[in-house]
């Protein structure tokens, strides 16, 4: 024991160390200054000395006055805090009185701790008498501005809302009850959370208002009526002694089991250390936040002296200090400050006859409670708390919120900052330690020990209601939407590709719907259904229905799930052209004529170039423009057997087989396509046309196609419409059909050899929607559904499961006709060759030019051959060769006789 108290001092004297460093611009004003008379200061304090935390509070107080006394003391000063506790019973009235009686009898120069903001409201009005501190009241509604001389040494509940709103957000959800105290309290909160819900896209469905005072019977009503919206989702703003009453209830009802989540703010959250163990074991899975105290080593400190404390009083059980006990301890400091510098003394003395209260307005100013309130708010410094500096008269957003999970205790899970939203961990000077994106917290175990977040169930304004769709009964195209009897069990089964559709988005909500399908009455059209939707007779319509300008006049779309626009079905014409000319068709004539042009123009560059140096050139006129055309056009389908001379000759037929190679190429695939790929039919002039009866088309086709000649059909089924187009225009049939897409593919995927797609030259549609009552908060959660599904390739394997082949989302090609080739894209090929052999055809002839000027100089040169003239010299050159020849054939002639006459 005594090695206990030898501890405990030893703490005591390192915290008051801890103090001096700590708030030493008092301290050091304490020490040096000395003009400064001795006196006490007399301070009220109204606290509801029955509950955890007004308990905790004086106790806390207590403690900040023994330590500002022994700092007097050891700095030769005795400024002296002198405290006059009232018990408020944690009535306002009650407060009142106490305040007064004060003020009257104890002549106090300041008041701490009106403990709830109903106090704070009704003692707000002697602010002009006392300044008035308070450390717990933080309804929004109490407003310095009204109350120059009400400090709150507490944040306001507004800055708590974007935490909330951003775990509402983090958790997916998009509906939800909030629950809230009927007090001053429970309803400032309500307008800045509603603000801050809705910029996050959640909304709040149901709200709830409970009696501070309301008994048991009363909030078990409140909650069965919960039950019977089907809420799942909460968010609680009471007091600690209205939530303790009400999570027992809930736990009792069975509302704190798997699929229920709730959140709770600070108000709870702070006094959960100090809550009693059976309402702490109901709220099993909660999720709260509080205001995070950075760690610092006098608060350390302290915290080794409050356990202390109670070790030598020999208590059992000792409490966890909460944020309201820092709160208070700070309020004393602050206060205690602010006596100093503004040189604060008793001036006031006692009125002896305290047997009677005096009238409010009887009660004398305070000559330095102007100065004092002053003083607190430009005041600056480190408290328990940390960074104690006053803002509008009280506290600023502190720098974090901490995210707490009720899971056996109070765990942290998460901080919220206004700068970086929700992450993980925080540094000692309040800064996310993960980058924004990084938004994961500790792991969260909800009601029932589920880990998996709750999924939000959409209110619904009656007990037990279900979401009714009604879907069209029509005659065709089951596979879109059908409705059939099952014989056996007679239950009525809707199936098709637009039920599967809205199946899946709903299930991809984060919120949970439930639903019944409801066939509509036989010989409804689809603007009846919008119609009863219209009248909130049914809650959706779910069908092939097209979303249409007139309609969106009574009801509200979700974004299409199927293409947009209308296509025309035309048969596939399988015969083949008999046309004798079909190898000319490949190319244009510009194409024809220009090629030719080339053949010819490359030609006469190569026999340029090489016709001085190879005899194959040479020769009469008719001779060298035969070889020029049968050498240029023999590039088209074998190589040249002539061997090139001339480099340039070399290059411009090099240059030439390049583009006679891509001409060849291009010129075989196109005629290869003419004679496979089928052709399209034609609408013939005169012909009829095919459209659905009961549609937009109908309209639209009257409007596009209105001609004398044109005739239309009204067909309904698939059936009707393969039959129509195999019997013809002039068989009672029709040449086309014009529908919707998703029509049109789902015909296609019965019968795609036989028929096809083209789309025609206008698009009157916008696909097929989920109709909704106006303002359902459906519409946009739906159809975000449906881009996610879009996204994720869902929707894709939905229509595959459905139309196999031909799916409602790929583009079908539908120009089946092979286009001919024109010059415009060959232009480029023609313009290399054509330079190539330009230039070489210049370079050519300045070459031979040079030549023949320089066999002129040489020729000038020799004196005999200027008297003989170019002919001779031609005639004597053939008359030797002629003669050369004749010896060589003697020669060979007697070389065969010797070895004749040898054998």
């Amino acid at each position: 024991m005594q090695l206990t108290m030898e501890l405990e001092r030893l703490a005591r004297i390192f915290f008051l160390l801890a103090m001096l460093h700590a708030f030493d611009p008092i301290d050091c004003s304490l020490a040096q200054n000395s003009r400064h008379r001795d006196h006490d200061i007399h301070v009220g304090v109204i606290l509801d000395m029955e509950s955890p935390v007004g308990e905790m509070a004086r106790q806390c107080m207590t403690m900040a006055i023994s330590d500002l006394n022994a700092l007097a003391s050891h700095v030769n000063h005795n400024l002296k805090l002198i405290l006059h506790p009232r018990n408020s019973m944690g009535r306002p009235l009650k407060a009142l009185s106490s305040a007064v009686e004060l003020l009257e009898n104890e002549k106090v120069e300041a008041l701490i701790g009106p403990q709830t903001s109903e106090e704070a409201e009704l003692l707000a009005e002697l602010g002009d008498k006392v300044p008035i501190i308070s450390f717990s009241a933080s309804s929004p509604f109490l407003s310095g501005d009204k109350n120059p001389n009400f400090i709150r040494m507490t944040t306001n509940d507004n800055t708590q809302v974007g935490a909330i709103a951003a775990l509402v957000q983090e958790f997916g959800w998009r509906e939800l009850v909030i629950i809230h105290e009927d007090s001053s309290y429970g309803n400032g909160i309500i307008p800045d959370l509603l603000l801050a819900l809705d910029k996050g896209n959640a909304r709040v469905a149901h709200r709830i208002a409970i009696p501070p005072q309301a008994g048991d019977i009363y909030v078990e009503a409140q909650l069965y009526k919960l039950m019977a919206l089907s809420a799942n989702v909460f968010i609680v703003h009471t007091s600690a002694s209205l939530a303790s009453r009400f999570f027992l209830k809930v736990n009792e009802l069975g509302m704190m089991s798997t699929g229920y989540g709730w959140i709770v703010t600070d108000g709870i959250v702070n006094e959960l250390p100090v809550i009693d163990q059976l309402v702490l074991d109901s709220m099993q899975g909660v999720v709260g936040i509080r205001p995070y105290i950075p760690p610092s080593e006098r608060l350390r400190n302290f915290s080794l002296k409050w356990r202390n404390s109670f070790v030598t009083h020999q208590h059992q059980q000792i409490p966890d200090m909460n944020v309201y006990c820092l709160w208070a301890y700070d309020s004393v400091w602050a206060l205690a400050k602010a006596a100093y510098h503004s040189g604060l003394t008793t001036s006031m003395q006692k009125n002896d006859s305290a047997n009677k209260l005096a009238h409010l307005a009887a009660i004398p100013l305070r000559p330095t409670g102007y100065e004092l309130v002053r003083t607190i708010l430009q005041g600056k410094f480190t408290g328990l708390s940390g960074e104690i500096q006053l803002r509008n008269g009280q506290l600023q957003q502190p720098v974090a919120f901490e995210i707490v999970n009720v899971v056996g205790r109070v765990k942290r899970i998460g901080f919220w900052t206004e700068l970086n939203g929700i992450t993980r961990g925080l540094n000692r000077s309040g800064v996310a330690t993960q980058l924004p994106s990084v938004r994961k917290m500790g792991s969260i175990g909800w009601p029932g020990s589920s880990l998996a977040i709750p999924k939000s169930q959409r209110i619904v304004s009656k007990a037990g209601k279900r979401l009714r769709a009604v879907v069209p009964d029509r005659v065709g195209f089951k596979e879109l939407v059908g409705v059939e009897l099952d014989h056996e069990t007679h239950a009525t089964m809707v199936t098709g590709f637009c039920v599967d559709v809205f199946k899946v988005a709903i299930d991809l909500l984060p919120y949970e719907v439930k639903f019944d399908f409801i066939p509509a009455p036989a010989g409804s059209s689809y603007d009846d259904l919008i119609h009863q939707v219209h009248l909130q007779r049914y809650d959706a319509a779910v069908g092939d229905i097209t979303i249409r300008a007139d309609r969106t006049w009574y009801v509200d779309f979700t974004m299409p799930f199927t293409e947009a626009g209308v296509g025309m079905i035309v048969p596939i014409d399988t015969t083949r052209s008999k046309s004798m000319w079909i190898f000319l068709q490949p190319l244009e004539v510009d194409l024809w004529l220009v090629t030719g042009a080339f053949f010819v123009f490359t030609g006469w560059v190569v026999w340029t170039i090489e016709h001085n140096d190879k005899s194959e050139f040479k020769g009469p006129l008719p001779q060298q423009i035969g070889t020029v055309m049968v050498y240029s056009f023999s590039t088209l389908v074998f190589p040249q057997w002539e061997k090139l001379i001339g480099n340039l000759s070399k290059v411009v037929v090099i240059v030439w087989l390049f583009v006679v190679l891509i001409l060849s190429s291009s010129y075989t695939a196109n005629l290869s396509s003419m004679l496979t790929v089928h052709q399209l039919q034609s609408l013939p002039k005169g012909g009829s046309v095919g459209f659905p009866s009961n549609s937009l088309v109908n309209q639209t086709v009257r409007i596009n196609l209105s001609s004398k000649d044109t005739s239309f059909s009204l067909l309904q089924k698939v059936e009707d419409y393969a039959n129509a187009l195999r019997d013809g225009s002039r068989n009672g049939g029709v040449s086309a059909i014009i529908d919707e897409i998703p029509y049109v593919k789902l015909f296609l995927s019965k019968y795609s050899t036989q028929y096809t797609m083209v789309e025609p030259s206008y698009n009157s549609t916008n696909g097929f929607g989920f109709a909704f009552p106006k303002g359902s908060p459906l519409v946009a959660d739906i159809s975000a559904s449906i881009a996610k599904m879009r996204e994720d390739g869902k929707l894709h394997l939905i229509g595959q499961n459905w139309f196999q082949s031909h799916s409602l989302f790929t583009n079908q090609d539908s120009a089946t006709k092979v286009a001919r080739l024109d010059l415009y894209s060959f232009r480029g090929l023609f313009l290399i060759t054509g330079i190539t052999s330009t230039v070489a055809a210049i370079v050519s002839y300045k070459y031979m030019k040079e030549k023949l000027n320089a066999q002129k100089h040489e020729a000038i040169d020799q004196p005999v051959k200027e008297k003989v003239s170019p002919g001779w010299f031609l005639f004597s050159k053939h008359l030797r060769d002629q003669s050369n020849m004749r010896n060589l054939c003697i020669i060979y002639q007697a070389k065969s006789l010797q070895d004749q006459s040898s054998i």
